[in-house]
């Protein structure tokens, strides 16, 4: 079973870097919304171990889509997908660029755009007052989409203490509600009202060179409620910060416990079990998305698996049912 830990909530602005370049004490914690000034991150402090990005994932009752923006310092990591559940066909494109010159990428959430523009690519994710717009475009895939953001709508902002020189601030903002199309190889697809939904892994941080994580999140209705699951595992193991809560109605309700995962290495798309004190989920699976990147300096293995998750999850509110609902359950091991 899991192991419950004492986290404390920020609830006013502070620095996650000191003038040093090292982790500032005070901004260990986590907050509902975003409180982080990441400005400390990049340049020649640190330089390689600087990790910035922005991950998004939308999904429907037929398609998934995510597009990732992404600077390693040495490297620039771009991809766009676009998965059709029912016919199971998939058209993913990816690029990796020396440095980053390629990323445009804000110093904190927020303060600014995020861009990526290759040859083979471009993705463009805008802030306004209502939501994110997010657009791609490659060959056979492209979309626009925007993430809206409800009224009173919480995240879960986390930082990760490994030492003073590796942290990492996460983001995770889950059940967004999203509106637009998409394009698969010609055939354009309006997204469903209401049961189309965005999640954001927003990262900013300096990582050890060798790391492995479990990351589940989910969006939808439930009983007439709005349910986001955030759930993580591994790679904060013994840092006294945990990425795990849960959202309903748009309110976090922070789970502070190291939850036990449970799956089959040998068949991916086994039912998955997530469980602590406080939370008791399965997870089945219905693909397994697959990646493998082996670079001179950075490799990546990873089983992105998208299905539906069942199960419990207590609040201070009560316990709280989930059922069915989509979304999907990682397993990464990356040497970057």
């Amino acid at each position: 079973m899991g192991r419950r830990i004492v986290e404390r909530e920020l609830t006013e602005e502070v620095a996650l870097c000191l003038p040093s370049g090292r982790l500032n004490p005070d901004a260990v914690g986590w907050s509902r919304t975003p409180l982080h000034d990441t400005s400390g991150i990049g340049g020649p402090t640190s330089w390689g171990r600087n990790k910035r990005w922005e991950y998004w994932a939308v999904t429907t009752p037929t398609h998934i889509v995510s597009l990732t923006v992404s600077s390693l310092d040495y490297a620039s990591v771009h991809g766009i997908m676009i998965h059709d559940i029912r016919s199971g066909r998939t058209v993913e494109r990816g690029a990796v660029a020396p440095l980053s010159g390629s990323a445009t990428l804000a110093a904190r959430l927020g303060a600014g755009p995020a861009r990526a523009r290759t040859r083979s690519l471009s993705i463009d994710i805008d802030e306004s007052a209502g939501g994110t717009r997010l657009r791609g475009r490659s060959a056979d895939v492209a979309f626009d989409i925007t993430a809206e953001r409800p009224d009173g709508h919480e995240v879960l902002a986390v930082v990760v203490p490994w030492s003073q020189k590796r942290f990492q601030y996460t983001v995770k903002d889950v059940a967004r509600p999203s509106v637009g199309w998409l394009e698969l190889a010609g055939d354009r697809v309006e997204l469903p009202v209401g049961e189309s939904w965005a999640v954001l892994d927003h990262g900013r941080g300096r990582w050890p060179y060798r790391m492995q994580w479990n990351w589940g999140a989910a969006s939808g209705t439930v009983d007439g409620r709005t349910i986001g699951l955030q759930l993580g595992g591994r790679w904060t193991d013994g840092t006294g910060s945990t990425e795990n809560g849960v959202l309903v109605d748009g309110t976090l309700h922070k789970i502070s416990e190291e939850l036990g995962w449970d799956y089959d290495e040998r068949d991916w798309l086994a039912p998955w079990h997530i469980h602590g004190t406080g939370v008791d989920l399965t997870f089945v699976p219905f693909w397994d998305h697959t990646s493998s990147t082996e670079l001179v300096v950075f490799g990546s293995r990873g089983h992105q698996c998208f299905g539906h998750y069942s199960g419990w999850v207590d609040t201070t509110e009560g316990r709280i049912r989930v059922d069915a609902l989509l979304g999907w359950a990682e397993d990464v091991r990356n040497r970057w």
